[in-house]
C-alpha cells in the first residue's frame, strides 16, 4: 500500500474484543435482575423469548437501527409492560445491561497493538455499537468516539467515515480504518476514500465482489509491525 498514514480509526466489537461473550453475559445479568426485582418479567420472558422480544423491537423501529441502546431500552420496557410490571424498573434495568456491554475481554493482541498504535499515530473509535470506551477505562487511547447514535447512520454510510476525517483534520485518504468486517468496515472505508485494513478474526468471510481491503490481518500485533516498518522507512528516506 503506498500511502503516507497520519490517523487510524478503529471498529471497536470483534476487532478489540469479541462481541458474543458480552451479549450472554447481558443477557444472564438482565434475566437475574428480572428474577429478583419483577419475577414476572422473568417468568414471561426467559432468555430465549426476550431474545426474540429484542429482534421484534428492533424490527419496528428501523429509524433507530443506529442506536442500539436506544433499542435496547425500549426492549426492557416492553418487557415490562407486556408482563404487567411497572416500566419505570427499565432505569435500573437498563444500568445492568450498560454495566455488562462494557465488560470486555480484550482479544490477546489487541491492548498491546492498541498501544502502540496509539503512541505512533492519532487514533480514534468509529463504531456502529454502544460501547463506552470511558467505562470500558481506555479512552485515554483515543482522540475521541464517534458512534452510530452520535452521528444519525451507521457503518457502512460514507458520511461516518467522512465525518470522523473531519474531527480529526486528515483527508480520507491519509486515514487508515481498521475493522473486522469485509463490508461495514473495509469496504465502506474504501468508498469514503480511506485506506483500509481488514482484522481477520475468522468470523467472516470476504465476498468475492468486494475489492481486497489495502491490508489484510489477523492481529493488531501485525499491524503495528507493519505501521513501524513503514514509519522507519519514510523516515529514513
Amino acid at each position: 500500500m503506498n500511502a503516507t498514514i497520519r490517523a487510524i480509526t478503529f471498529d471497536l466489537d470483534d476487532t478489540l474484543w469479541p462481541f458474543a461473550p458480552i451479549g450472554e453475559r447481558i443477557e444472564t445479568a438482565l434475566h437475574a435482575w428480572f428474577i429478583e426485582h419483577s419475577p414476572r418479567t422473568a417468568e414471561r420472558f426467559p432468555i430465549e423469548d426476550m431474545r426474540k422480544l429484542r429482534e421484534r423491537v428492533f424490527a419496528e423501529f428501523p429509524q433507530h437501527a443506529h442506536d442500539l441502546g436506544l433499542l435496547r431500552r425500549l426492549t426492557i420496557e416492553r418487557a415490562l409492560r407486556e408482563s404487567g410490571d411497572d416500566p419505570a424498573l427499565a432505569s435500573a434495568a437498563y444500568a445492568i445491561f450498560f454495566r455488562e456491554r462494557n465488560r470486555v475481554d480484550f482479544y490477546p493482541d489487541a491492548m498491546d497493538g492498541l498501544r502502540r498504535i496509539a503512541a505512533r499515530l492519532p487514533v480514534a473509535a468509529l463504531t456502529n455499537g454502544n460501547a463506552d470506551l470511558a467505562a470500558i477505562g481506555i479512552a485515554g487511547l483515543f482522540r475521541f468516539q464517534l458512534g452510530a447514535r452520535e452521528f444519525g447512520s451507521a457503518k457502512p454510510v460514507p458520511g461516518v467515515f467522512l465525518g470522523a476525517c473531519r474531527r480529526l483534520g486528515i483527508a480520507p485518504q491519509d486515514v487508515l480504518h481498521v475493522g473486522d468486517h469485509p463490508q461495514m468496515d473495509a469496504a465502506g472505508a474504501m468508498r469514503a476514500g480511506l485506506r483500509a485494513c481488514w482484522i481477520d478474526r475468522g468470523e467472516h468471510a470476504c465476498p468475492d465482489d468486494l475489492p481486497p481491503a489495502d491490508l489484510h490481518m489477523t492481529t493488531l500485533t501485525a499491524l503495528a509491525d507493519w505501521l513501524d516498518a513503514t514509519q522507519a522507512h519514510e523516515n529514513a528516506a
